[in-house]
């Protein structure tokens, strides 16, 4: 059975770190590339960052370039994000999503996903 189980949110001060983990069981991780993604209170699903299988590739939105660092551990099975300089805006339920590198609006619905993790920044 393929689980995705995100964690290490929390509560941050605006411009604080924090570092999220997606545990992947059920499959091979290093199989696939991932993503991960966040969802604010009544907005859609917008895309945060993706990473390669081999993590030879790796993207941010721009929203996020130059503060947070996707990265993987394939013998751990486990997905991270490192999340720095956090802003306000950026209160967010956050999901890594298995099998897609990137996407965009409804389309990153498409995708496997764990239950989240919730990341509230406020001072």
């Amino acid at each position: 059975q393929v689980q995705l189980v995100e964690s290490g949110g929390g509560l941050a001060q605006p411009g604080g770190s924090l570092r999220l983990s997606c545990a992947a069981s059920g499959f091979t991780l290093g199989m696939w590339s991932m993503s991960w993604a966040r969802q604010a209170p009544g907005q859609g699903l917008e895309w945060v960052s993706g990473i390669y299988s081999d993590s030879t590739k790796i993207d941010y939105a721009d929203s996020v370039k130059g503060r947070f660092t996707i990265s993987r551990d394939n013998i751990q099975n486990t997905l991270y994000l490192q999340m720095n300089n956090r802003q306000p805006r950026e209160t967010a339920l956050y999901y890594c999503l298995k099998e897609v590198f990137s996407c965009g609006g409804p389309m990153c619905d498409d995708f496997k996903r764990g239950q989240g993790t919730q990341v509230t920044v406020s001072s």
